[in-house]
């Protein structure tokens, strides 16, 4: 059977797991060796150049899960992020992002470009015109993030990718909050690819990883960069990952099933002001993401409390607050305080971070119980 055949359920638990060639074991074993013998070899071993049997085969799953020809494996999701920027870009180029980007993005592009001489525009994405009025002779890369942290704002990606393939750029996007489960860009034409695994591909809330994927000629440029930055991962985290892929579609879709039926039971508590769910009808871009995410619209969620955010999250008893997202476990946390603190209060109003914000992890847990919680915190 043709491996670009499988169902993605089957690819995440097949593809790129080589199992134990020796003792004919079905799980891959833990290669932690830094060193490798370079004669008689198809490959020249070294973890710093991403080459090794862990991270090759995290890299393959990865790939497969997301219908591109390669990928890279990274310490961190801001890792792969600007590894695959700086790799594309040089002293003098220009590069445009939407303007509602994850807290540490925008940080890192405000602070960082500019000291190698590379120029940024950010634009509203809701209309996607807005990316070609600020196209230059010198633009080489356009970067979107969809659906958004932490508002779930949809960026129109068959647009995107079409304008930048139009004025021969390269586009980028952090696919982190839909996951390869509910979207996969590049079958709408973008070239890069890249999560904060930390998330949804770790997916237990207990490792720190990135991960870009692109076509063979792309992936080999990223590498170039990439084995200078020195941004790879040990072995023993790599099988953790490869480990945690294998349950990657089943974790996602309760996660799915989980977050649509809160978001509808918040959407209609009074105690509650305005919700922020693609898969909600009355989202304004519920269209455009039921036609790009046809996995699912993701387990993310947020929405503003009416009274006090801070004061609902200390009364909540088993949903946790936390600074990350995407483990099994359902947690929350305020944009304001944790991910877009670095943003001035004005830029985080801008793109809607209010002080009332809570940000919704939502896990698999039974959602009953999940509802119980958030009622009686509520109360």
């Amino acid at each position: 059977m043709r491996k670009d055949n499988l169902s993605k359920l089957t690819k995440s638990v097949h593809t790129g797991s080589p199992g134990d060639a020796q003792f004919k074991g079905i799980v891959t074993p833990i290669f932690p060796s830094s060193a490798y013998d370079y004669e008689g070899v198809d490959s020249t071993r070294y973890p710093r150049y991403f080459n090794t049997p862990n991270q090759k085969a995290v890299a393959e799953k990865v790939a497969a899960l997301e219908n591109g020809e390669d990928g890279l494996l990274f310490s961190s999701g801001m890792a792969a992020i600007l590894t695959s920027l700086f790799a594309m870009m040089k002293k003098g180029d220009h590069a445009i992002f939407q303007n509602d980007l994850y807290g540490g993005t925008f940080h890192a592009v405000i602070n960082e470009l500019p000291r190698y001489g590379i120029d940024y525009t950010m634009v509203d994405a809701s209309d996607s015109r807005n990316f070609e009025k600020a196209i230059r002779p010198e633009t080489r890369i356009i970067y979107i993030e969809t659906p958004s942290n932490p508002t779930l704002k949809i960026t129109d990606i068959r647009a995107v990718a079409a304008i930048a393939k139009k004025h021969s750029i390269i586009s980028i996007i952090d696919n982190t909050f839909a996951s390869p489960v509910n979207q996969n860009p590049i079958d709408f034409g973008i070239d890069i690819v890249t999560h904060s695994g930390t998330k949804y591909i770790g997916g237990h809330s207990d490792l720190c990883c990135g991960v870009a994927v692109a076509t063979k000629a792309i992936i080999q440029e990223i590498w170039q960069s990439a084995i200078h930055f020195g941004g790879s991962l040990d072995a023993h985290t790599c099988w953790l990952v490869e480990r945690s892929l294998k349950t990657i579609v089943l974790r996602v879709r309760q996660q799915n099933q989980n977050a649509l039926t809160i978001a509808q039971l918040l959407q209609s508590d009074s105690r509650v002001g305005h919700v922020y769910y693609p898969g909600l009808p009355e989202h304004p871009h519920h269209a455009l993401a039921k036609s790009q995410m046809p996995g699912g619209y993701g387990g993310m969620l947020s929405f503003e409390v009416n009274s006090d955010a801070h004061l609902f999250m200390s009364k909540l008893k088993l949903i946790r607050r936390a600074i990350s997202l995407g483990g099994v476990e359902s947690t929350v946390t305020s944009p304001a305080k944790t991910s877009h603190v670095k943003m001035t209060p004005s830029e985080r109003a801008s793109i809607g971070v209010t002080d009332n914000l809570v940000r919704f992890s939502v896990g698999i847990e039974d959602v009953k119980d999940l509802i119980h919680d958030i009622q009686q915190a509520l109360a």
